[in-house]
């Protein structure tokens, strides 16, 4: 086992990520009353719309350019603008956000150009701002593409009076783990800006009459004031700077950025809460000591069985390290850290955590499944923890897997999974814990079988 970060092959077999323009429609789908044009064929954003419904459950609106044969040899501008046409006519949006393909890309077209020459030929004026993500699918992963958009989005914020709200900027995590963070924020009593915010807009309760453009989201005001916040907290540590709304912000305005990790975990939620606590003056409530009292109650019950936990990791950067953290804290050491992204960032934070603990770990960066699963088996992993990809693990391997972050297509309640802050981190604890027990009493006797009966020395339980 090498403590190393090790880059996958030339190519990829089941890639452990996405295209950038579906981490780009992410935040948008965040933003009150907006919406997303792909400027590609018409396939992109229809694989784009059903891989995100099937994990949140609901109708997504994705419109399209349906750039075809002509339009890639002569230009697809006069599309862009008749899409552009069409969505404002059936939607009547806020914001409006064009992302592109990789034809788009491969061809050279300049979206920040068409977006303007429209808004001008439109007599937009300031109404419905368009903003203009360059998404190439080669361009880099769905982690990538969401960061770069919300970088976008954050370029709204203008120079405006200084006032107390916070600006919170989260990465890809699910709507009841933004509601969860939003009660934290009230529970602090902090004035704040929730960016992106799909809490709702992609977890809405069922009502009647349908609505095109569903209710909830980071108003189109709020955006703009971000530029005169107290301070930001990023939730942001593998981000690379250029692609940081934060940086951004505090580059630009003057904004100070505390950038800090997922509140997952009891160091991490300290940490989360105590900035809260000195950033507003306020001191830590009642409620949250008495949950955070729950979490190491929890931790106490279920260390005694974590600690045979031999964990491959997968997923996103910020929730591979916010994951692998926690398991740290609870003695799931893992074997294997994987992301599909180029990010050496997770590395770095995590080495020293793991050094703590004499813990060698795999890191693997542009990782695809193939070689996810030969290092789990090789380094004799008994749990999965990440997206539904994973479930092949399971399927030839035999080792269980704890479903978290995006995409959940094989399980329903994606979208309301909760494993953030003091009381998501015990739900993610309890989840992880009972399926190590599982595990255990399937093959128990079976195990005891060939230890005890047919003198296998080696331990064989997973």
């Amino acid at each position: 086992m090498s403590d190393k970060t090790a880059h996958c092959r030339n190519y990829n077999e089941n890639p452990c990520s996405m295209c950038m323009p579906m981490g780009g429609i992410l935040p948008f789908k965040g933003i009150g009353q907006s919406m997303v044009i792909i400027h590609g064929s018409q396939g992109c954003s229809t694989y784009m719309r059903r891989h995100i419904a099937e994990h949140f459950n609901e109708p997504i609106d994705v419109a399209s350019s349906s750039l075809n044969e002509k339009g890639t040899i002569y230009g697809g501008e006069e599309n862009l603008k008749q899409g552009l046409d069409n969505l404002i006519k059936a939607y009547r949006p806020r914001v409006i956000g064009v992302l592109t393909t990789c034809l788009a890309e491969t061809i050279g077209e300049d979206i920040d150009r068409i977006a303007a020459e429209y808004r001008l030929e439109r007599g937009l004026g300031r109404e419905c701002p368009i903003i203009a993500v360059p998404t190439p699918g080669y361009g880099g992963t769905h982690f990538e593409g969401y960061w770069l958009a919300l970088k976008k989005i954050a370029g709204l914020a203008g120079r405006v009076p200084e006032h107390s709200r916070l600006n919170v900027i989260i990465p890809n995590l699910s709507p009841a783990d933004i509601r969860e963070i939003k009660r934290i924020l009230d529970l602090m009593e902090a004035e704040y800006i929730l960016l992106p915010d799909f809490s709702d807009t992609l977890d809405r309760p069922f009502e009647r009459p349908y609505k095109k453009l569903p209710d909830g989201g980071t108003k189109l005001s709020d955006i703009t004031a971000m530029g005169g916040s107290r301070a930001t907290i990023q939730m942001g540590t593998t981000v690379d700077e250029s692609v940081s709304p934060g940086r951004y912000l505090e580059k630009e305005f003057g904004v100070p950025l505390y950038n800090i990790p997922v509140p997952m975990g009891i160091e991490s939620t300290d940490l989360f809460v105590s900035l809260l606590s000195r950033i507003t003056g306020h001191p830590v409530p009642d409620e949250l000591a008495r949950e955070r009292g729950r979490l190491l109650d929890c931790m106490i019950d279920s260390h005694k069985y974590n600690f045979r936990g031999r964990s491959v990791i997968f997923g996103e950067p910020e929730l591979v390290s916010a994951i692998a953290a926690t398991c740290i804290e609870n003695g799931i050491f893992p074997v294997v850290l994987a992301t599909g992204s180029k990010t050496e960032k997770m590395s770095l934070l995590l080495r020293p955590r793991l050094a703590e603990h004499h813990v060698k770990c795999l890191f693997l960066t542009e990782a695809d499944f193939f070689t996810i699963r030969e290092q789990s088996v090789r380094l004799k992993a008994n749990i999965a923890i990440g997206h539904s990809d994973g479930r092949y693990l399971t399927e030839r391997e035999g080792i269980p897997l704890v479903r978290a972050g995006f995409p959940i297509h094989d399980r329903v309640g994606g979208q309301r999974l909760l494993s953030v802050g003091y009381s998501g981190t015990t739900m993610f604890l309890d989840r992880v814990t009972n399926t190590l027990l599982e595990n255990k009493y399937r093959n128990y006797r079976s195990s005891m079988y060939r230890k005890f009966y047919r003198g296998d020395e080696k331990d064989t339980v997973r």
